[in-house]
């Protein structure tokens, strides 16, 4: 079976000046930033939850958890609600973006590796790359980005 054909779907957004995307399967909602109840005792990229059709969403600033450069919210700012999967359980994040712009159909050819002159984790969570036009995408590895230790904090007691 010739597989050159197959795409998959990525969700792209902006954190900061750069783009990234991360696969559709992950993405279940895209909600209008709010403001969270901030939660004591938790890691600072832990911005609060939200109540989500009565449930508790707990809500990161991905930025942050990526290390990057904080900047105000803005009225573009977004909550991705994410699946994410690990091990046999799906956890529900809110993950904090500045701006959401499309979805891409991509080509495992379009996709190019992640240089190899960064260190493990990078390459772990950005498996790879993309241009549009005549920029580049990062896809996310959004299962990646939390380990088992960190999701602890999201799951239900």
């Amino acid at each position: 079976m010739d597989n050159s054909n197959k795409t998959d779907s990525y969700l792209t957004f902006k954190l900061g000046p750069e783009s990234f995307a991360g696969h559709v399967k992950n993405v279940q909602n895209i909600l209008e930033y709010r403001e969270v109840t901030k939660v004591p005792d938790t890691p600072s990229y832990m911005k609060g939850v939200i109540n989500l059709r009565g449930n508790v969403l707990p809500v990161v600033d991905l930025k942050e958890k990526l290390g990057m450069e904080l900047c105000p919210y803005t009225s573009n700012t977004c909550i991705l609600v994410m699946n994410i999967y690990m091990e046999e359980d799906i956890v529900n994040v809110g993950a904090i973006v500045d701006h959401v712009m499309q979805v891409k159909e991509i080509t495992p050819q379009e996709v190019l590796p992640y240089p190899s002159i960064s260190n493990k984790y990078k390459s772990e969570i950005i498996p790879g790359v993309f241009k549009v036009n005549d920029e580049f995408v990062m896809i996310l590895n959004l299962d990646k980005i939390f380990s088992n230790l960190e999701t602890s904090i999201f799951k239900e007691k």
